[in-house]
């Protein structure tokens, strides 16, 4: 438990400052262009599959130490379908250009998953 409280001080502030980031840009640089997931809607994806997902790791961690890389890599398989099921809606959209929404949803998932393989080669080294 005290390992998923370490992960969740760094989550908020790191989940904060690429929030009002990605919304600043959003909302200055691109206010005239119109995109199909709003940015509170694919920083909820990325915080709540995130904390999913290192919490697995945790458990596999406490109960099977030398499978946790591979939990690692089966978890990040399963973000990747996550994210594509997310995105199916926009995939399947009457919108001409798609490019700018992906963009916006794949800059923080890789931003997220560096955050997450961080801390979880912090996990397996701890040994």
């Amino acid at each position: 438990m005290k390992a998923l409280i370490n992960f969740v001080k760094y989550l908020i502030p790191f989940s904060i400052a690429l929030i009002l980031a990605q919304y600043l840009i959003v909302s200055n640089v691109f206010s005239n262009t119109s995109f199909f997931y709003s940015t509170w809607s694919i920083y909820a994806f990325h915080i709540i599959v995130t904390l999913f997902s290192y919490s697995f790791l945790l458990f596999v961690n406490h109960n099977f130490p030398e499978n946790t890389g591979f939990a690692f890599m089966g978890i990040s398989l399963i973000k990747m379908l996550a994210a594509v099921v997310f995105l199916i809606p926009l995939l399947r959209s009457e919108m001409v250009s798609k490019i700018g929404d992906v963009a916006i949803f794949f800059i923080p998932y890789f931003l997220y998953l560096f955050f997450e393989t961080f801390f979880a080669i912090r996990l397996i080294n701890k040994k």
